[in-house]
């Protein structure tokens, strides 16, 4: 049995906020590729082999249990990881339109919300949690991170004027269009906690078989395997239909050239793939160590998430040339946001 320890599982979660801050870095080093592919190649690690190695790697008689699973969890959280899947893909073409800052940000702080009030909303206890003590300061919170999402996304369209049209067109930057995607996205991450939250019942028998502090990684593969599912189908259709399924072959013009090409992409996808992967694998070691304090991992990883997510966004020169107002405004929002996820720990402590 792991023994609780909230300050080494803040610092786990911490890590893991690193890793999915920096997931989708590799993709912009990727060449001869349309978006299309990549995400394809990406998830095939992401979702599928990184997840499944780690659950064999880590969970005694993984296959057996997922073998003895029971029905309703393990098809609740097949099912329930499809629909994040989409938010996967809204996810990713948002960060295509409005960069990395405004994505993780926004995303992220809808999906802190959704993701901790859906499944006291599912399971039940919601109603009693507001009540009890510390539950009007979680509230507090909640409304404090819907404030910053809107202060961010007024960064967003501020970002937009400041900027030359021209340059900002070729870019793809589009700010409607990815604000809608990148609500969609955060709103199907909650979602995934949800997934996550009904296939507890195979983590416990990982548990009971000695996986110990690692037993998330037994209900994760579960969770992932239906967004692999949903994502593998959509972009092979997508692949065929817009012709570039073929981006996968060597080009047959310069062979030489287009394998290395291929190698160098399928290594940064398998990059991509094993850092979002790794995200929820320290999300489930900090969960753990969280003890009685497991309710706020949701939060505490969402808020590092948020925090160098912005530190990426800032090493990519994305707010190099907006007026002073427009970057104040940005780092007022994101202050908001960190407090209110402090705000909302504190109260579910």
């Amino acid at each position: 049995m792991s023994t609780p320890n909230s300050l080494l599982g803040t610092l786990l979660h911490a890590v893991g906020g690193i890793s999915a801050a920096s997931c989708y870095l590799p993709s912009t080093k990727t060449k001869g590729w349309s978006w299309n592919t990549f995400w394809l190649a990406q998830s095939i690690f992401a979702w599928l082999i990184v997840p499944t190695v780690l659950a064999w790697l880590t969970v005694p008689n993984f296959f057996s249990i997922i073998a003895e699973a029971p029905s309703k969890p393990f098809w609740m959280a097949l099912f329930l990881g499809g629909i994040y899947g989409f938010g996967g893909m809204s996810f990713g073409k948002a960060i295509n339109h409005i960069g990395y800052s405004l994505t993780y940000t926004i995303a992220i702080g809808i999906s802190a919300v959704v993701g901790t009030i859906m499944p006291l909303m599912v399971f039940g206890g919601l109603g009693d949690f507001f009540t009890k003590p510390g539950g009007g300061i979680v509230l507090l919170g909640m409304l404090l991170s819907i404030v910053g999402v809107i202060i961010c996304g007024w960064a967003g369209f501020k970002k937009e004027k400041d900027l030359d049209a021209d340059k900002l067109n070729k870019a793809g930057f589009n700010m409607m269009l990815g604000l809608g995607l990148t609500i969609i996205a955060g709103v199907l991450s909650g979602v995934f906690n949800l997934s996550l939250e009904y296939g507890q019942p195979i983590a416990d028998m990982a548990a009971e078989n000695g996986a110990g502090q690692f037993e998330g990684n037994a209900k994760l593969v579960v969770s992932t395997l239906g967004c692999f599912i949903v994502n593998f189908i959509w972009y092979i259709i997508v692949g065929f239909k817009q012709k570039t399924i073929t981006e996968f072959l060597p080009n047959k013009t310069d062979n030489d050239k287009k394998d290395n090409s291929l190698i160098r992409n399928w290594l940064l996808s398998s990059l991509t793939g094993s850092l979002w992967c790794l995200q929820f694998f320290f999300y489930g070691l900090g969960h753990v160590k969280m003890g009685d304090y497991q309710f706020a991992s949701w939060v505490l990883h969402m808020s590092m998430l948020i925090f160098f997510s912005y530190i990426v966004g800032v090493i990519m020169k994305e707010w190099k040339n907006v007026k002073k107002e427009t970057y104040a405004i940005l780092i007022v929002g994101l202050v908001v946001l960190i407090v209110s996820f402090c705000v909302t720990s504190f109260g579910s402590y």
